[in-house]
């Protein structure tokens, strides 16, 4: 099964030709050449491939794209505020090494002990989010610099020490 992770979301419709504006966490400028599809969800867990015609920097972390089927202003704004996804390949071909939307993947692992996969990077002031899945309940494991120890590339890990109850709060 594929696994999608969220990169961004179309923020608003350009010009009268069906342009949408892609805000990407992806860390750098890119013009995402040779990718051919990107995913939208329509419903929970329901992604629906989009063939890219073109697309175009606009700026460190905005593409202006054009996809296949939308030629009209209105169409592109049905597709506006929705999330946008990549596979995890496109993830680390097209992000930034350094980027936080890198550690997708990776699996979050406390004092040794596995907990899950990081679905989603959310990034706050002070403060990194990562969303990951634990028995269908979605937990949220902050990384600051009191809870994030080190990250091993190489193994694809991050390692925390979680505050005593934390996981508690989500799993009961």
């Amino acid at each position: 099964m594929t696994e999608y992770f969220k990169i961004g979301k179309f923020v608003t419709a350009h010009g009268v030709k069906g342009e949408l504006l892609l805000k990407h966490e992806l860390g750098k400028k890119t013009s995402l050449k040779g990718l051919q599809t990107l995913f939208v969800e329509e419903r929970k867990n329901s992604f629906l491939p989009w063939f890219i015609e073109t697309a175009k920097i606009r700026n460190e972390e905005e593409v202006l794209i054009k996809l296949e089927g939308v030629s009209t202003r209105e169409a592109a704004l049905r597709l506006t505020q929705k999330e946008v996804w990549f596979t995890e390949a496109d993830v680390k071909r097209f992000s930034a090494k350094s980027s936080p939307i890198n550690l997708l993947g990776y699996t979050i692992v406390d004092q040794e002990n596995p907990i899950g996969k990081i679905l989603e990077v959310i990034e706050q002031a002070h403060q990194m989010l990562c969303r990951i899945e634990i028995n269908k309940k979605e937990v949220l494991i902050p990384l600051n610099e009191d809870t994030l120890k080190k990250i091993d590339h190489k193994k694809s890990e991050v390692i925390v020490k979680l505050p005593d109850g934390l996981l508690q709060i989500y799993l009961g």
